[in-house]
């Protein structure tokens, strides 16, 4: 396997009055999960890149991390570091997070 873990982060859009991931910071948490990688040298054994819509919309801005498949809602910018550190790094999900 290429990669230790996959973050696909949803960026779809979709027209108003639904709610979108796209809409809210999709491409900006896109930018962020690279730029932190990348900052900490995990960019070559973990990915991070946007995806079309997770079906989750209702909990956006929504991702969802492989091989443990666990799918994270309404997350900010400010929750980068932390599902970097906990999730990606050191296998603890961001229980708060997590869409059940």
């Amino acid at each position: 396997m290429k990669y230790q873990k996959h973050v696909f982060i949803c960026t779809n859009q979709k027209p108003a009055p639904k709610k979108c991931c796209g809409e809210e910071r999709g491409m900006a948490l896109v930018n962020a999960f690279k730029d932190k990688l990348k900052e900490k040298g995990l960019n070559i054994e973990i990915r991070a890149q946007k995806a079309g819509c997770l079906d989750v919309c209702a909990f956006g801005p929504a991702l969802v991390v492989y091989p443990e498949g666990v799918f994270y809602g309404n997350v900010q910018l400010s929750d980068v570091d932390e599902i970097i550190e906990s999730h990606l790094i050191n296998n603890q999900k961001v229980e708060r997070l997590v869409i059940a």
